[in-house]
């Protein structure tokens, strides 16, 4: 089995340890490095080729946000974890928006930290429906119209099935829930997301599961 292959990013080095013990015992991850803030990003992550990246928000030169930002405008780019002490906050869909692969608070249990990295590593999202809710909610304000009819705009270049497969990455589920679902293979499933992906200009199933939510759609779907 290939180790997960883990880089830290956070500005407090009595976090990175912790994390640092917390994570690297587990069999199927490895820390392949540690920075202390987002300008050392780019750099160790040309050195160490990881495949997640865990950061931090909040840093004194060169915060989380920008550094996702940097690293996801890169064409060969690994997934991003923010870490957070909030629970809906500006500064996180703005990460999601940005390609982040989703967000941990920083008192999430450790099981729960090394589940999220496994699910990104594999390609699925980290973020459940009622945060991914939280978010939108949270910053859409006044311009929720807007954003809806903008968001069923771009949903509309999707076929029947592709609509069927972005709901249901709306709704949380994993390849495999969503192919139990519709009556499907898991295969098919994921041809299904890298089309949707690929249409909508997007860079990761949270973001399918944004333009959902900002479509109507989770409601439309008794969610």
């Amino acid at each position: 089995m290939t180790a997960i292959r883990l880089l830290l990013v956070d500005d407090d080095p009595l976090v990175r340890a912790g994390l640092s013990l917390m994570l690297g015992g587990a069999d199927d991850i490895e820390i392949v490095g540690e920075a202390a803030d987002g300008g050392e990003v780019e750099a160790l992550v040309d050195r160490t080729r990881p495949d997640v990246v865990l950061m931090d928000i909040r840093m004194p030169t060169v915060d989380g946000l920008t550094a996702t930002e940097r690293l996801r405008g890169r064409e060969e780019s690994p997934q991003v974890i923010v870490l957070t002490t909030f629970h809906a906050d500006d500064q996180v869909l703005r990460a999601l928006g940005a390609g982040a692969a989703g967000f941990v608070l920083k008192d999430t249990p450790p099981a729960e930290i090394l589940e999220a990295v496994r699910r990104v590593a594999a390609g699925d999202p980290v973020l459940s429906p009622t945060v991914t809710r939280q978010l939108i909610e949270h910053a859409a304000g006044s311009t929720l119209d807007a954003r809806r009819t903008a968001a069923r705009t771009r949903i509309a270049v999707l076929n029947d099935r592709e609509r069927d497969v972005a709901v249901a990455v709306g709704q949380g589920g994993s390849n495999a829930e969503i192919a139990g679902e519709l009556f499907m293979s898991v295969a098919t499933v994921k041809t299904h997301v890298s089309r949707i992906l690929a249409k909508l200009g997007l860079n990761n199933r949270v973001q399918i599961a944004l333009l959902t939510y900002d479509a109507g759609l989770l409601e439309d779907n008794g969610k």
